[in-house]
């Protein structure tokens, strides 16, 4: 299922950015440009993301850039 319309970004890509480190809607914006046209998706979005613990969740908000890191360890 589409979560963002203007960029076709699915729900199954949502959750493999958040399984790569994007802990918040911003993070998700990054990688995949979700979120940032209309804004509608934004709220699902964050309902997919959750409220669940992110073990990077730390480093996201000091503004750090997570997701480098990440590609940087593979």
């Amino acid at each position: 299922m589409y979560v963002c319309s203007c960029f076709g970004v699915t729900e199954q890509q949502v959750k493999k950015h958040a399984e790569d480190g994007a802990c918040t809607p911003r993070q998700i914006a990054s990688a995949c440009k979700a979120g940032t046209d209309c804004g509608s998706c934004v709220r699902r979005i964050q309902a997919i993301l959750g409220r669940g613990a992110c073990p990077r969740r730390e480093l996201a908000d000091q503004g750090q850039p997570i997701l480098t890191d990440l590609a940087d360890a593979a």
